[in-house]
């Protein structure tokens, strides 16, 4: 891998532009894995509420199925030069039984509620275990910022 002439960033500045990003962006690559299947990949809208990403999709979604099947899910940031990878379990809450404050909180991001439409739809929650950000070679060691559910110190 050739290097990019970026500058390393610390950890701390490493886990702080992560937790930026995590508030500010809107689409995350959602990949999960059905034990006959195989694995599926999709873009979704997420929010960060501080300690989890809330995503939302149909209730008998692809995403929705394997996440019954197999909760084990990666989520990745659509910057493949400013890398973030969040790895965790998924679970699932039917749209009416979403907590108030994570439905509320994705309305007000994205002018939608899915909670007023016709068809049925899952909120998905992913308390990452381990989050890993890059960028470019510099970076590669030291990638991982948070381990076992805790930001590395």
């Amino acid at each position: 891998m050739e290097s990019t002439g970026t500058a390393q960033r610390q950890t701390a500045e490493r886990i702080r532009d992560t937790l930026h990003r995590l508030v500010h962006e809107r689409d995350v690559w959602v990949s999960t894995a059905h034990p006959d299947h195989g694995p599926h990949q999709v873009p979704l809208w997420f929010l960060w509420d501080g300690r989890a990403v809330w995503m939302c999709t149909g209730a008998t979604s692809v995403t929705a199925r394997n996440v019954h099947k197999e909760p084990r899910v990666r989520l990745s940031l659509p910057d493949t030069f400013d890398v973030v990878l969040l790895q965790g379990e998924a679970e699932c809450f039917p749209d009416q039984e979403v907590p108030d404050e994570a439905a509320e909180a994705f309305a007000e991001k994205f002018g939608w509620d899915p909670r007023a439409e016709e068809s049925a739809f899952v909120y998905v929650r992913v308390v990452p275990k381990t989050v890993r950000a890059w960028r470019g070679e510099p970076e590669l060691r030291g990638r991982v910022v948070m381990r076992d559910g805790n930001w590395v110190a």
